[in-house]
């Protein structure tokens, strides 16, 4: 693995470079030399790269921003400067502004909540925010629903610098000029490339022009360090920040507007751009059209070690491994599908179009789908289907953390117990399964899931040690990893036992290992948070209007500007969650019906009873979509849409709630209280086939 990676981020590998090309064609061939079906699928995609780039503050004093990393000495790689992507957010509009700044905190929606109170508009603005808190692609699209002509994001020392640990080389973390990019991609309509929604970017397909694409920003954006961001905030006057919004630079944090102004230029070349995905298949020796898929990306912003290699380095081992079993006469029951995706980072490029293309075969074949991404020292984190939380589970008893020598699972156990409040550490004690998370989206899976309805785990380790900090860096790289995260690769090698050991699993049982009495446990208590946050936005617009009443609302900092209040709302009807009731109730016995009943199944109807599995996950999706954002089709989990990458469950529901839709809100619980019963007629319909 050691060497793998060394070999990968040997050069920058971003979509559209040679050295990634390289590495895909690399990959293949080592592939081959191991006796292995490897090939690689091309698709075109819309990948813009820097043309111009100026952000400078004009008043009261005269600033460039340098918006460059510099080269380290000790890291040999650091100086590619020939071969890097600038620093900049790839999927922003070209454009141009010159306007008074102002600091929008982490620019989530809550912060401009908090500037209206405040008597702060960023109506023709250009805005400051910090990384964090949400998906960077929030930020410039919640500043434009807000006035703002462009965006700045930039890293605080206080999330990703000097406050947290010394800073590279010296340590992990972000150095003063290290910036962080990546995708501005509104991915929450839908991932993939622009100019292809829901179809496959194959080179004759059919592209939307640029000016249709739905998933550019509205406004320009960029990102920098936060040596470059600390004189445009040090100029700043205004109202001083709350003290929940300040960072760890030494300065006084002021919101504004000015009297700083600044001036900024955007302008992209909107090329196509070729992708390299690395497809593996082993065909399965019993259930051949049953497909048991396992990917991570090759694909990196600049040389990428930790992002994405980590993880490519162990499925690569995962490889191997099976490639010697097969040598040894091991054959899979079912087929098993390898994938090294290109054009991650951009927007999920690869695995989407793939996916897309791939459609129609996966949603009959498709078991399910194991994910990774990064990896490095510490714990096991695995969010996925929750149909898989009890498969997982058992995996996890059976890997050895190389560092306690204790099981993963005791070892995520004891870590959680440690951390965990008074009121949840007796269930983490004595319920036989520990919990995963929930899917949103920000890495490969997003398409299995939320698109396809394929049951879906994303696995990897970490928690210990630096990591953030040169993230979507030119200091991602061979040099850093070795230094600061798994020096050693015990936790790579870690990986590829649980993600080959799940794999194995999969594609070898004869009954697949979905379980759904923890699934309908966890629905459960998604249903009982949609109640307390209706309840929550009740007593919270009661609040508002009480402090509308009593004049609470500051008068606008700028005499030149009328100041409006914000009006107040009418109290939210009490919405009727009985079709969520009764659908849980249902499906909270069928999946003890079904459970009990597979615990004592014979192998006579094993195939009719997988099927009826393989369709428990596109259950739990609807062809019309999430409103507003049809390509998502899963009901239960998706990516928030003021998010990016954190999950909303439940999400049509929930986020008819949180933005205030009441209707929406009662039309979204029918149509999910439905989808809850065909689930369980479904588990009926699988357990009475199992006696």
């Amino acid at each position: 693995m050691r060497d793998a990676m060394e070999r990968m981020a040997a050069h920058p590998h971003h979509v559209g470079s040679p050295y990634d090309k390289d590495n895909a064609e690399w990959l293949v061939a080592k592939l081959k030399g191991w006796g292995l079906d490897a090939k690689i699928e091309n698709f075109d995609v819309l990948f813009p790269t820097p043309n111009q780039r100026l952000v400078e503050m004009v008043e009261p004093t005269k600033f460039t921003a340098k918006l460059e990393e510099p080269t380290v000495g000790v890291d040999p790689t650091s100086n590619q400067h020939s071969e890097q992507l600038p620093v900049y957010h790839a999927y922003s509009i070209d454009g141009e502004a010159t306007a008074p700044l102002v600091f929008v905190n982490y620019g989530v929606p809550a912060d401009y909540e908090e500037l209206a109170r405040m008597g702060v508009s960023v109506s023709g603005a250009i805005v400051i925010a910090k990384y964090g808190a949400s998906w960077r692609g929030i930020k410039p699209k919640v500043a434009a629903e807000h006035g703002a002509l462009a965006c700045i994001v930039y890293s605080d020392p206080k999330d990703d610098g000097y406050f947290v640990n010394d800073v590279f080389p010296e340590g992990p973390e972000r150095p003063r000029d290290g910036a962080q990019r990546g995708s501005v991609m509104d991915m929450p309509l839908y991932p993939g490339d622009p100019l292809t929604p829901g179809v496959g970017a194959v080179p004759d397909a059919k592209r939307l022009p640029i000016s249709e694409a739905k998933t550019l920003t509205k406004i320009p954006v960029i990102p920098m360090s936060y040596g470059d961001a600390q004189p445009l905030l040090a100029a700043l006057k205004g109202p001083v920040v709350p003290e929940a919004w300040r960072g760890a630079l030494p300065i006084t944090y002021h919101v504004g507007p000015g009297p700083a102004k600044v001036h900024m230029k955007l302008k992209f070349n909107w090329d196509i751009k070729r992708l390299y995905d690395v497809i593996v298949r082993i065909p399965g020796s019993e259930y051949p059209d049953e497909w048991v898929i396992r990917g991570n990306h090759h694909d990196g912003w600049v040389n990428g070690a930790s992002d994405p290699l980590s993880g490519a380095v162990a499925e690569l081992e995962e490889m191997r491994a099976f490639s010697e079993l097969m040598k040894q006469g091991w054959k899979p029951k079912r087929t098993i599908i390898y994938a090294f995706w290109d054009g991650e980072e951009p927007g999920l490029l690869g695995s989407t179009e793939w996916a897309e293309t791939h459609a129609d075969d996966l949603q009959k074949h498709a078991v399910v789908y194991l994910n990774s991404d990064g990896n490095g020292r510490g714990f096991l984190n695995s969010q996925g289907s929750h149909t898989l939380e009890n498969f997982m589970n058992g995996v996890m008893k059976d890997i050895q953390d190389p560092e306690t020598k204790l099981s993963v699972w005791k070892r995520s156990q004891l870590a959680g117990i440690s951390r965990a409040p008074a009121d949840r550490k007796r269930e983490l004690r004595t319920r036989p399964d520990l919990r995963i998370g929930a899917l949103g989206s920000g890495s490969d899976y997003t398409a299995f899931i939320d698109h396809l309805g394929v049951a879906s785990l994303n696995l990897g380790y970490g928690g210990e040690g630096g990591g953030g900090g040169v993230y979507h860096s030119i200091y991602d790289d061979f040099y850093w990893y070795t230094h600061y995260a798994d020096t050693d690769f015990v936790y790579g090698r870690a990986l590829a036992q649980t993600a080959g050991t799940a794999v194995m699993r999969l594609a070898d049982a004869e009954l697949l290992p979905f379980q759904f009495s923890d699934f309908s446990d966890t629905v459960r208590i998604y249903i009982d948070e949609l109640k307390r946050l209706d309840a929550d936005q009740r007593a919270q617009t009661e609040e508002l209007n009480r402090e509308i009443d009593e004049g609470v609302f500051a008068a606008s900092v700028d005499p030149r500007k009328k100041f409006v209040p914000p009006s107040k709302n009418p109290v939210p009807p009490h919405l009727n969650f009985a079709p969520l009731e009764n659908g849980i109730d249902a499906l909270a016995r069928s999946a003890q019906r079904y459970d009990a009943a597979r615990q004592k199944a014979s192998a006579s109807n094993v195939r009719a009873v997988n099927a009826k599995l393989i369709e428990s996950e596109r259950r739990m999706t609807d062809a019309a979509g999430l409103p507003g954002r049809p390509w998502f089709r899963h009901m239960i989990y998706a990516p928030g849409f003021y998010t990016g990458y954190g999950v909303k469950t439940i999400p049509g529901v929930r986020e008819a709630i949180e933005q205030k839709r009441w209707q929406e809100a009662d039309q979204q619980i029918q149509r999910v209280g439905t989808i809850l019963i065909k689930e369980a007629d479904l588990l009926d319909e699988a357990a009475a086939l199992l006696k």
